[in-house]
């Protein structure tokens, strides 16, 4: 992640293309074929979005609130 570009927001190498809109974009129903075809990105691309976005998770912490 590079803080000049896209905010620091993590990108498609070679890309401003954010994570954030590929994964988000397979959420809201778009198929692999069409965000390769819409972003112009490969297959193996839009896997390497999918496995950061899963390795964020698994790093994420919960605090649970008192009750």
């Amino acid at each position: 992640m590079d803080p000049k570009v896209c905010h620091g927001k993590p990108v498609i190498r070679g890309t401003r293309l954010s994570v954030s809109i590929v994964v988000g974009s397979l959420a809201g129903g778009m198929t692999f074929e069409d965000v390769q075809r819409e972003y112009g990105i490969s297959l193996e691309d839009i896997r390497a979005a999918l496995k950061f976005a899963g390795e964020l998770v698994k790093q994420e912490q919960h605090h649970p609130l008192p009750a």
